[in-house]
């Protein structure tokens, strides 16, 4: 007996179900990662804006003055 593809590779078709779980654990994963990355960005940008405004205090509100007619 020879060796060929057909006899090493037999094409079997994958189920309409698999397939959707496939794709389903597929998005998931892609969504998961890109929480991941938007919240280590999110706490970057946190990090920089409470270190920003400790070196910068905000400045005391101006007073209003009365208008005169």
């Amino acid at each position: 007996m020879t060796a060929t593809k057909q006899n090493f590779f037999k094409p079997t078709k994958v189920s309409a179900e698999q397939k959707a779980a496939d794709t389903n654990s597929a998005a998931r994963g892609i969504i998961e990662q890109e929480a991941t990355l938007r919240d280590k960005k999110t706490e970057r940008l946190r990090a920089l804006r409470l270190a920003k405004e400790a070196a910068d205090p905000a400045p005391l509100p101006k007073k209003r003055t009365k208008k005169t007619d």
